[in-house]
């Protein structure tokens, strides 16, 4: 439980630093033959840095009860 705590600690702290990334896909858009011309789209996914604050307080949680259960 402490190990998992600490990875969604870490987690939550790539999520706050790093606030999206892009994804590159490769897209047809003209296949005649043996004559094919693509083109690479560039999608953009972010999401807030609270998600990643909220993944460090629960992360801290899972630390705190996992200790208190040792004790």
């Amino acid at each position: 439980m402490k190990n998992l705590g600490i990875a969604i600690i870490v987690i939550g702290i790539l999520m706050t630093v790093f606030t999206g990334f892009n994804v590159f896909t490769k897209k047809k858009v003209v296949d005649i033959g043996s004559v094919e011309i693509s083109t690479t789209e560039r999608t953009p996914i972010y999401w807030s840095p609270v998600a990643g604050l909220v993944l460090i307080v629960v992360g801290g949680v899972l630390v705190l009860v996992s200790n208190k259960k040792l004790n």
